[in-house]
């Protein structure tokens, strides 16, 4: 199997990662990368194992352009391996699809119908599908779904208060951010597995952010609903609002479905707030008060539904920080951890601004944990293929 590859893509919102793995066992990563900034300034960076970096600036770029400069840097990595499955990340798998499975045309076309509920990533992710097809024509594709984690929540955690037909046609609360979840509690389990059992929240804030309450290894509940837009501010999108004001915009400003569309999706969050930027580097480098007033916004959201992720799992053992902004950001990390003692919270600050992985001193253990998507996206594809090939 030393001779074999599988490829990962995880089309996202603002760039597209991919990695590549050496089918030997436990897949082994022999690079990845990604081309990040996607629009006017985007740039390719692809990391190959045990030699320097590659930076490449390629202007303007939109998802397509972005996976052909993926496909085109490939043959240093692999090296002559031959690449006999593609994992991708598959934003939503509805109500039909939660482990991994076998892409098929009949597939792409159910998970198609779907676009309208994550229409910043659904049909990037499937652009990513078909293009993979066309390149790799003799590998196995596989579907990892970011909904499928938070399957078999208790059922008032996944349901409206709408009419029950609604929820029966599948308007419900599914769940996102499922693959780094699922990495971040295999990892839990790995290093203590008497607290992976307990009671854990996991913050997973990056330009798309949610966080979710795990107990005993199992989702129970999380931020984002039936859509990647409920819950915390992100980057872009608006997080959690009134409905009312949605209905006053449509009859007070006279918005369709397309202008909340870009209006939720591309101009509020981080973004809309500070009339600035989405990038959290940015902001927190900001003397601009604006930019003050999104930071303080977004962590008061954070803070908001820590408290009810603690109340939906009946107390709180672990606090795992993931995400670029989560693992990357101290300053985020101890605003919101300041003043939670009452919850058991307690930051040390000089762990946190150190990079350590465990950085806290009360009786919640709080982490700040990298996560690695693309890796549960390989041991899924590396299940499906028979034993040597």
């Amino acid at each position: 199997m030393s001779d074999q590859a599988i490829l990962t893509i995880n089309a996202g919102s603002s760039s597209i990662k991919f990695s590549v793995y050496a089918r030997d066992g436990e897949p082994q990563e022999l690079g990845r990368g990604q081309v990040e900034k996607l629009g006017p300034a985007a740039r390719l960076v692809v990391h190959p194992e045990g030699a320097s970096a590659l930076r490449e600036e390629i202007g303007q770029a939109d998802h397509d352009i972005a996976l052909q400069q993926i496909l085109s840097h490939l043959e240093p990595i692999l090296q002559g391996r031959q690449v006999v499955g593609v994992g991708h990340r598959i934003v939503h798998g509805g109500a039909e699809f939660a482990v991994p499975h076998v892409l098929t045309p009949d597939v792409i076309d159910q998970l198609a119908l779907l676009e309208p509920l994550a229409p910043l990533h659904q049909p990037f992710n499937l652009a990513a599908v078909r293009a993979a097809m066309a390149a790799f024509p003799d590998a196995l594709q596989i579907a990892c779904f970011d909904t499928g984690f938070h399957r078999g929540h208790p059922w008032a955690f996944d349901t409206f208060a709408l009419p029950r037909r609604y929820f029966d046609k599948g308007v419900r609360r599914y769940g996102f951010h499922g693959l780094s979840y699922d990495y971040i509690a295999g990892e839990l389990a790995r290093r203590d597995p008497v607290l992976a059992r307990g009671r854990v929240i996991v913050a997973h804030l990056g330009n798309g952010a949610s966080m979710c309450a795990i107990k005993g290894g199992q989702s129970q509940s999380s931020t984002m609903g039936f859509s990647a837009l409920e819950g915390l501010a992100m980057g872009t999108r608006s997080g959690a609002i009134d409905p009312g004001v949605l209905l006053y915009l449509m009859e007070a400003e006279g918005m369709g479905a397309a202008d909340l569309t870009q209006l939720l999706y591309k101009e509020s969050g981080l973004k809309g707030l500070s009339g600035l930027t989405h990038d959290m580097r940015s902001l927190l480098a900001s003397p601009a008060p604006e930019a003050a007033q999104a930071i303080e916004y977004y962590v008061m959201r954070i803070r908001h539904e820590l408290g009810g992720l603690t109340a939906d799992i009946g107390g709180l053992d672990a606090l795992v920080f993931t995400g670029g902004v989560g693992q990357n950001a101290a300053k985020i990390r101890a605003l919101v951890c300041d003043g939670m003692e009452w919850l058991g919270l307690s930051l040390d600050a000089a762990a946190n601004e150190n990079g350590v992985d465990e950085i806290g001193r009360g009786p919640v253990r709080i982490f700040a944990l990298p996560t690695d998507e693309e890796r549960v996206i390989a041991r899924a594809v590396n299940g499906f293929l028979a034993p040597g090939g």
